[in-house]
């Protein structure tokens, strides 16, 4: 396996994230070359700040974090003011609600508007599907309009309502998603030994707040 370093997004979205730790977090990831940082949309500009402008280490923010049912024009909203400020990357959460209610038309318009948003500039959209709460139907047909809708990644959950990402939840994704869609793996991830079993399962990616303890 390559460095597993080249697969961490180092994370930090808790409610009381301070500027400090998000710049503790963001040297850290320098000085071990992590793949990226995941931080809140308040701290975008000060994380640019530090990894820089080369793009070796991305910088990601969250839109329509945690819950994913706010209305489409404020997720794009959030999308257009976050890639000003400079993310390269946006975790997109889908409205689950609207999966729930079976309202797949108001589905595949949110997904295809924060896709349009962020690719229109240049960025790459990682739509969260929050895996523990959806069937593996509800799951097909996320992934199938992602990739109409030029998705670049699918990401097992938030880690905010108590669903820890599993190799399960990778392989599935592997096997029912197209090819050409990679995998972020993200949720109660706090060991070594975890990151391995979720890339070895097919994950591209892996968001963790433990990103030192992953290393170990």
């Amino acid at each position: 396996m390559e460095q597993i370093q080249q697969y961490l997004e180092y994370t930090i979205l808790k409610a009381d994230t301070s500027i400090s730790d998000v710049r503790k977090l963001c040297e850290v990831a320098v000085e071990h070359h992590f793949a990226g940082v995941c931080v809140p949309p308040l701290f975008v500009r000060e994380a640019k700040r530090i990894v820089g402008d080369d793009g070796k280490i991305k910088v990601a923010t969250v839109v329509g974090f945690p819950m994913g049912y706010s209305a489409l024009a404020a997720k794009t909203e959030e999308i257009k003011r976050a890639i000003d400020e400079g993310a390269d990357e946006i975790d997109g959460v889908v409205n689950i609600a609207a999966i729930k209610s079976n309202n797949w038309n108001h589905v595949e318009n949110d997904i295809e508007g924060m896709a349009l948003a962020t690719n229109m500039r240049g960025k790459w959209l990682k739509l969260i599907l929050e895996m523990g709460l959806l069937t593996t139907e509800e799951i097909q047909r996320v992934a199938d309009q992602a990739i109409k809708s030029r998705v670049k990644f699918l990401k097992t959950g938030t880690g905010m309502h108590g669903f820890d990402a599993t190799p399960e939840m990778v392989a599935l994704l592997k096997k029912i998603a197209d090819p050409s869609l990679k995998i972020k793996a993200s949720g109660g991830i706090k060991t070594h030994a975890q990151a391995v079993a979720l890339i070895k399962a097919g994950a591209d990616r892996i968001g963790s707040s433990a990103g030192l303890d992953l290393l170990k």
